[in-house]
């Protein structure tokens, strides 16, 4: 379904809890990573191996990341480097910022934070951006989200939803978020809706029910209670686990463009009350979702720039 080539990120960092949780993330995310525990490992992967962006550890046994920074700048000048890193200072930020580093993070980092600055530091390298991120650098790629397909049963959607909460992992430095609801696939692969918790929550609801809130009139007029009886929940989930996704599923989010402004984001999400939208290329083609969380590091990190908070 995506059209976009992956961005190569080179990790270079000598924990390995944080090395491959994050390379397991970023490779969900739609990178292209690699990972490597010293700055000797990442000089020889960056003159065998083509990458776009590196995330470099500063604190390292042997050769350092500002060494290694050094060493790197020498074989790629042009290349976007982070420094990410949990012993840094401001002096060691400025220092590294003046030999050309892209941006110092310190960790623990967000997870949404760090995908957003190798968008950016991406772009800035192969001069994609104006200066202002647009939709396309801050989307969170398809390839990250849980899908199924219409007609499969609301049973099968569970498991695909359990098995992304059993991916999601959390450690000391990096999180990753849980997607609250999965794509809905037809079969030429086309984003055509959204199963979400709510959404269940529904189809488990009993039918006189949800017709009396479509029907508010008689609502007020008459109050009625849910039958409240051992085993009635147990029933309801039963029969739903045989529906098809189809039949409770939302409509898919509102479309938007990769290249649209982040405005148009911001405008389209609250004229029309939603909280993402899907992100569709020229061809047509779902490549991304912008949520309002993603909008929301964006404000931060601006703001970050202009106030010099961290």
């Amino acid at each position: 379904m995506e059209n976009l080539k992956p961005i190569k990120v080179l990790i270079v960092d000598d924990e390995e809890r944080f090395r491959s949780t994050t390379k397991e993330i970023l490779d969900r995310r739609g990178f292209q990573t690699t990972a490597v525990a010293s700055g000797a490992e990442a000089l020889e992967q960056l003159r065998n191996n083509g990458f776009d962006v590196i995330i470099l550890d500063v604190k390292m046994p042997g050769m350092d990341g500002n060494q290694t920074l050094r060493e790197i700048k020498s074989i790629d000048p042009d290349i976007a480097v982070i420094m990410l890193t949990g012993h840094g200072t401001p002096d060691s930020a400025v220092a590294g910022l003046r030999d050309g580093i892209f941006d110092y993070l310190s960790k623990p980092c967000n997870i949404e934070f760090l995908t957003k600055k190798i968008h950016q530091a991406y772009a800035g390298r192969n001069r994609v951006s104006d200066g202002e991120s647009r939709v396309g650098d801050i989307m969170v790629p398809l390839s990250t989200f849980s899908k199924i397909f219409k007609d499969a049963t609301v049973s099968q959607a569970m498991g695909v939803i359990i098995d992304s909460f059993n991916r999601s992992m959390f450690s000391g430095t990096v999180a990753e978020s849980v997607h609250r609801s999965i794509l809905v696939l037809d079969d030429r692969d086309n984003v055509i809706g959204l199963l979400s918790f709510i959404d269940l929550l529904r189809g488990v609801q009993p039918s006189y029910m949800r017709l009396l809130k479509d029907r508010p009139v008689m609502a007020d007029s008459i109050h009625i209670e849910p039958p409240d009886f051992t085993g009635l929940f147990t029933i309801l989930v039963r029969d739903l686990g045989q529906k098809k996704v189809s039949d409770l599923m939302s409509a898919a989010p509102p479309a938007i463009r990769p290249q649209d402004n982040l405005m148009t984001a911001v405008n389209r999400i609250l004229s029309l009350g939603v909280r993402r939208l899907l992100v569709v290329n020229d061809e047509g083609q779902s490549v991304g979702v912008i949520r309002e969380q993603d909008l929301f590091f964006e404000i931060a990190d601006i703001m970050r720039k202009l106030n010099g908070f961290s």
